[in-house]
């Protein structure tokens, strides 16, 4: 079977969607250091049913948005600690650059069981009554 000819001279081709203006000005860098997530945690804190927020306000001229990610071993064997954290990194791609604040470190820790249990769209209003409230219901 032969494929089709293609004829066209391409004018009607779709062009790549253009990246949205929150992607261009908020890049989201994934915390590497312990030192940061120790500052972190000794920041505001808001809990929720799927996982616990860790917030804090960097005050350096960075303007990009750091995300931290913690599963411990009371989250369950190797496969439930990296799907609890996979589920938390889709969760952060989906809502945080939206709400976010620019300038700000974010420490998701998951919770035992719930992080993996909860259904998704749980997780997400989840995450973004948490940033409300951290950011005293000023969430863009």
């Amino acid at each position: 079977m032969t494929p089709p000819m293609d004829t066209g001279t391409g004018d009607t081709a779709e062009a790549p969607a253009a990246p949205s203006a929150v992607s261009l000005c908020l890049t989201l860098t994934t915390l590497q250091k312990r030192a940061d997530f120790l500052r972190a945690a000794s920041a505001r804190r808001q809990g929720t049913a799927g996982f616990l927020l860790q917030a804090r306000a960097r005050n350096d001229e960075s303007m990009g948005i750091r995300v931290g990610f913690t599963a411990s071993k009371k989250i369950g064997n190797a496969v439930m600690r990296n799907r609890a954290k996979r589920r938390l990194r889709a969760l952060v791609r989906d809502v945080l650059p939206s709400l976010a604040q620019p300038g700000w470190d974010y420490v998701l820790v998951a919770r035992p069981e719930a992080t993996v249990t909860r259904p998704f769209s749980s997780l997400c209003e989840d995450l973004r009554t948490a940033l409300a409230s951290v950011h005293g219901g000023r969430a863009r």
